[in-house]
């Protein structure tokens, strides 16, 4: 097979291959999109992996939710909107705002627990410098 060119792709295939550089995604990071379901993928005779025309929308469109700190887990959630341009689109819209709700509250727990810890070590460097300006000050009365 030879390799495709976006405007050849409608309903076409591709392989592993030119996914991954039409995306920018490593081919073992689409091969572990497809163990978790995320990306379908056939099989040539040979058992080569190919891939249809949505996959590059798919492909990119896990990335973009990984990128806003979405999870694998709630990306499965989303599975059907994949294929779409715009998520905005997707039919079941509900569901899409809870799960983006649902991961956004956990990353606030987490912003404000890494909040929490900011707050002790400004506090324990405090003293650490109290406590150095105190022996600075000790080494020159001396």
């Amino acid at each position: 097979m030879s390799v495709l060119t976006v405007a050849e792709m409608n309903g076409a295939v591709v392989h592993i291959g030119e996914l991954s550089e039409r995306t920018g995604v490593s081919r073992r990071s689409l091969r572990y999109y497809e163990q978790r379901g995320l990306l379908r993928a056939q099989r040539t005779d040979a058992g080569w992996r190919t891939y249809d025309a949505d996959a590059v929308t798919r492909v990119r469109n896990v990335r973009s939710l990984l990128d806003a700190g979405m999870t694998v887990e709630d990306i499965q959630q989303l599975a059907p909107c994949l294929a779409e341009d715009d998520h905005a689109t997707c039919v079941d819209t509900g569901a899409a705002i809870t799960t983006h709700q649902a991961r956004l509250q956990v990353l606030d727990s987490q912003i404000a627990q890494l909040q929490l810890y900011r707050t002790k070590l400004l506090g324990r460097i405090a003293r650490l410098r109290a406590t150095a300006a105190k022996q600075e000050q000790s080494t020159e009365v001396r």
